[in-house]
């Protein structure tokens, strides 16, 4: 039996989504695997997602980190804010890393893996556990040049503990992992084709209209955006996330209780979101045409949006300009130059490749 245990990130629903797609490809693929899933405000979600693998996955209640904090109504940064929450949650790190240390030794934990929460290195530290890193950025550098030099260098004291870190594409960072990197690009959860194919039904009937799916993040809160021209536009239909408000007879919410936010992609005809790396990614493994909302004081948007620039998968707008998009202009203009294919498969088998040579040293080490 191996036992995998996950710390996901806090920020919105894109670091659970994709864990759920590399802990749905583990469990799938491996019977002797068991997980522990790590988080408190996805938890929900996580469970909901995973609920098939019944008793093999453990669900285990913990605030992994601070994520962003935001100016109410808006997708800007509130750095005072920011540095306040994260200098809280340092000054609880280590009595919480003791906390988690006498949960997880009843387990006989094998490896812990973060995406991309860096209390998990300290845990992995403290227990003699390897430890994986997988993200495109890390909070350390997510933060730089927003914090004070003194949370920074704790931040990233925790994060020079990863041994192994598997970058993911858009990834600018220092050579995290002291015992290894791996690279990769995109992965998320499959779709659904016989699935996509009923949401299209349910929101076009007549199959004539384009489909626009627009999620902004499950923590944001935008305010009332019901009377913005946007939704006017005709053979146009608009998807959001559920906590957004927004009443137009042309705009459908999707419903609080459904996970597979993938398979809206996969009936859509463009995808308008912020630089999130989770929609991105679903977006371009399904190859739908893509619109960034730029927010250049964010360095993890930056890095995203340079990747995405670079290798033409998507438009950039700003957010004055959305409330008054013309969406039908925006498609002939969002070609795909370059096709990716979801490597969540190639993840999963990497994973288990370090764990079984992790215990392949052990045993020898526990031999001599």
């Amino acid at each position: 039996m191996k036992t995998i245990c996950f710390y996901i990130s806090e920020y919105g629903y894109g670091h659970a989504s994709r864990c759920i797609a590399l802990i749905g490809r583990l469990l799938s693929s491996e019977k002797g695997v068991r997980v522990i899933v790590c988080n408190h405000f996805s938890l929900g979600f996580l469970k909901r997602s995973l609920v098939s693998f019944k008793e093999r996955v453990v669900f285990h209640d913990v605030a992994t980190d601070v994520g962003y904090v935001l100016k109410p109504g808006s997708l800007q940064q509130d750095n005072d804010a920011l540095q306040q929450n994260v200098k809280c949650y340092l000054d609880l790190i280590p009595g919480l890393v003791s906390d988690e240390c006498r949960f997880l030794r009843a387990f006989n934990i094998d490896c812990i893996v973060s995406d991309i929460s860096p209390i998990a290195f300290e845990i992995g530290e403290a227990l003699s556990v390897p430890t994986v890193g997988i993200s495109n950025f890390t909070w350390w550098s997510a933060y730089e040049g927003v914090l004070e030099q003194a949370l920074l260098d704790e931040m990233e004291s925790m994060y020079s503990k990863m041994d192994y870190f598997f970058s993911l594409a858009a990834e600018n960072e220092p050579d995290w992992g002291r015992r290894g990197k791996h690279t990769y690009q995109f992965f998320c959860r499959p779709s659904d084709q016989r699935e996509a194919k009923r949401i299209r039904r349910s929101l076009d009937p007549t199959w004539k209209n384009k489909v626009i799916f627009m999620p902004v993040g499950m923590k944001i809160q935008l305010g009332d955006m019901s009377d913005w021209p946007l939704w006017n536009q005709p053979d146009c239909v608009f998807v959001v996330s559920n906590n957004m408000a927004i009443h137009h007879p042309n705009v459908f919410h999707i419903p609080s209780d459904y996970t597979e936010s993938q398979n809206v992609v996969a009936a859509s005809d463009m995808v308008i979101t912020k630089a999130g790396w989770g929609t991105v990614s679903e977006a371009i493994l399904h190859q739908r045409p893509l619109i960034v909302i730029n927010r250049p004081e964010m360095n993890e948007d930056r890095n995203t949006i340079h990747f995405l620039k670079r290798n033409k998968l998507c438009q950039l707008i700003e957010w004055g300009q959305l409330k008054d998009l013309n969406v039908r202009e925006m498609f002939p203009a969002v070609p795909f130059y370059k096709q990716y294919f979801n490597e969540v498969d190639v993840i999963a088998e990497s994973l288990l490749e370090v764990i079984d040579r992790n215990k392949t040293v052990k045993n020898e080490e526990e031999v001599l």
